[in-house]
């Protein structure tokens, strides 16, 4: 499958602003990065069933006291998450995606939470089941890895959002770890978006239903249609984001643009959802810079 010519198009425009508006705006950009990460951290491991807030994720982070009893399992998925997200921003800049790059993120992540398991792949009689699909025998999830990776690095013909749809789902169908596998996915994603001179996407736990649906569609009729569009919106969404502080707009929240211009809510935040308008999230709150006119 190859994502279609619109959201190319749209994204090729988005990318040469991008590339165009963020010189020197380093630090604007690191900052950016920074608050994003407890945002990333809540939804992908709410994805996973993780009962924290975002409130709570950023406590944890910030070693702030929370005003519930949460499991040391919990906080340790958030901090650790959170070491991983910052060291695969950084080393995107200089290393290639790798096997033993894979190992050392999965080892951070499941460090003091399950240290039998942390940095490793599964061994023989470690069976794992993704919904009704039963995953990769054990004892081929090592070459089956080494495959994606080859895979990866060899197409130079595919476009990349394709390319790393389709590395995303493979990796999730071997599910190479006892556990992890769904976050250390995600947090490849963005190391090989960030490879290719993008910003971070965050996969939200509102929309997970689509990006379910999409592995669904991967495993049943090999069909990577879906997680490419799902990879394509959120990366539209960050841009227009990164876009939009870039040029020094006035930033309101989008029910105060719906209010302001005296428009239709439901079909306003539907465009938004669809980003065939150039809105973005916050903390969950979608927000556009304030001159922006619909058209």
């Amino acid at each position: 499958m190859s994502l279609s010519k619109p959201y190319q198009e749209k994204l090729s425009e988005l990318k040469t602003r991008y590339n165009v508006l963020k010189q020197g705006k380093d630090a604007l950009l690191t900052i950016i990065d920074q608050a994003e990460v407890p945002e990333s951290v809540y939804n992908s491991n709410a994805i996973e069933n993780s009962t924290l807030t975002l409130k709570e994720t950023e406590k944890i982070l910030l070693e702030q006291e929370l005003s519930r009893d949460v499991t040391l399992r919990e906080v340790y998925e958030a901090k650790n998450l959170a070491r991983v997200v910052d060291y695969t921003r950084d080393k995107a800049q200089t290393d290639e995606i790798s096997k033993e790059l894979i190992l050392l993120i999965h080892q951070m992540l499941m460090g003091g939470i399950d240290d039998n398991i942390a940095g490793r792949f599964r061994r023989i009689g470690e069976y794992v089941r993704v919904g009704t699909h039963v995953a990769s025998a054990p004892e081929k999830v090592e070459q089956l890895i080494d495959n994606v990776l080859i895979d990866y690095s060899s197409d130079h013909i595919a476009y990349f959002i394709d390319k790393i749809a389709k590395f995303h789902l493979e990796f999730e169908r071997i599910h190479p770890f006892c556990d992890g596998n769904g976050r250390i996915g995600r947090v490849l994603t963005n190391f090989q978006l960030l490879q290719l001179g993008f910003p971070r996407i965050i996969i939200r736990d509102k929309e997970k239903a689509d990006y379910y649906e999409a592995f669904k569609a991967y495993q049943f009729n090999k069909n990577s249609k879906l997680m490419e569009k799902v990879m394509a919106l959120a990366l539209t969404e960050s841009l227009n984001k990164r876009i939009t502080y870039f040029e020094g707009s006035e930033i309101i929240n989008l029910s105060d643009y719906v209010r302001k211009n005296n428009l239709r809510a439901p079909t306003v935040f539907n465009a938004a959802l669809r980003q065939s308008i150039p809105a973005f999230r916050e903390r969950g709150v979608w927000k556009i810079r304030a001159e922006y006119k619909i058209t």
